[in-house]
């Protein structure tokens, strides 16, 4: 599902598009590509320093849409790409993954966790 392109981008500087809903309108927080690892089985972790809005969504529902590019990156039909992931996040304050996060991103105060179920590549 994680392409090589996709990785690609990651390690080039764009931003990243994090949209949570919960019983109301959308929410939409920003990041960097360089703030995103991801880990061997495909999923993405995000350092959250506030993302409160974002927590109070997923509390009530797991679903997320995120879109990341660089226009650096050869795409389908030229310079600059980007991609659609959908899937279901959760907020993460203990564990391995987090201490390893937390050393890399000492302003986070918990690490978003996205599994992915759809990576599309969109331009």
């Amino acid at each position: 599902m994680i392409s090589e392109t996709f990785k690609e981008v990651l390690s080039n500087e764009g931003v990243v598009s994090i949209v949570t809903w919960g019983r109301g309108e959308a929410n939409v927080v920003n990041t960097w590509n360089s703030y995103v690892v991801l880990t061997d089985d495909g999923r993405l972790l995000i350092p959250a320093a506030g993302m409160t809005s974002t927590e109070g969504d997923l509390a009530v529902n797991s679903r997320v849409k995120v879109t990341l590019g660089s226009k650096n990156i050869q795409g389908l039909f030229g310079m600059g790409t980007g991609f659609r992931i959908e899937g279901t996040a959760k907020l993460v304050s203990e564990g391995a993954e987090y201490e390893m996060m937390q050393a890399k991103y000492p302003f986070q105060r918990k690490v978003l966790e996205i599994t992915p179920e759809l990576v599309k590549q969109t331009v």
